[in-house]
């Protein structure tokens, strides 16, 4: 009579065979970076007095490396070769002059960001500034860790 521990089936999560951990540990990363990024920025905007909370202006960073964060991680390895792209106006030079947008607005991003510390929140309110900056650092680095942390897998679990 065979084992109890050697009769269940393995979770799709654990199995090797489905998912290397490789691309399991940089999603989790990845996604967790993002929401941190956005759950710091709330929390702040959440605790800054009624009369300190920062304009709507300063949140555009964020939105535009959420939108470069977006435009990287929609271009597969496989298009960037030219093999698993073959259509479309402007075929693969077009996914290469896309994936260089998105990291364009994505270190933008940043630069604007620390811009905006430096000549908005040098003399009162640093931790929103800071926070605003941590925020863009985050979402890159996370568009960063899924882009290029995964392995070329296309199959998930046999989807």
């Amino acid at each position: 009579m065979p084992n109890l521990a050697e009769s269940l089936q393995m979770c799709m999560w654990f199995d090797v065979n489905v998912i290397s951990r490789r691309n399991l540990l940089s999603t989790v990363v990845s996604s967790v970076l993002f929401f941190l990024a956005w759950w710091l920025v709330i929390g702040i905007a959440a605790i800054s007095e009624k009369g300190s909370t920062p304009d709507f202006s300063y949140y555009i960073c964020g939105i535009l490396g959420t939108i470069s964060f977006i435009m990287v991680n929609t271009v597969s390895n496989e298009m960037l070769n030219g093999t698993g792209y073959e259509g479309g106006i402007c075929g693969s030079n077009g996914i290469k002059i896309w994936l260089f947008t998105g990291f364009v607005l994505g270190f933008a991003s940043v630069i604007a960001s620390v811009w905006l510390l430096i000549s908005e929140f040098t003399e009162k309110n640093h931790f929103q500034g800071m926070g605003i900056v941590l925020q863009n650092f985050f979402i890159l680095f996370a568009s960063l860790i899924y882009k290029f942390g995964r392995n070329d897998e296309t199959s998930f679990g046999g989807f």
